[in-house]
């Protein structure tokens, strides 16, 4: 994830099957708020849960480039989403 901060080239992220989890969401929730090239990030089966999709939210509210997120099959639950769609309107 710190990588993550510093890229300049890279603009697609595919993680799926990769189980970071919650505490693996955090990582990269930090390292988005810095980024300014990634537009699409996969995250298909990593299962970040509702914590993880909470940190990401808030990485989303500081991230302008990131177009596309896949968190299919992930266990957001009510909360993770709910913190997401906030986060997609500001």
């Amino acid at each position: 994830a710190a990588a993550l901060e510093k890229n300049a080239t890279l603009t697609t992220l595919d993680l799926r099957y990769g189980n970071i989890g919650p505490d693996g969401a955090l990582k990269l929730a930090a390292a988005l708020e810095k980024n300014a090239t990634l537009t699409t990030l996969d995250l298909r089966y990593v299962n970040i849960g509702p914590d993880g999709a909470s940190k990401l939210a808030a990485a989303l509210e500081k991230n302008v480039t990131l177009t596309s997120l896949d968190l299919r099959y992930d266990n957001i639950g009510p909360d993770g989403a709910s913190n997401l769609a906030a986060a997609l309107e500001k």
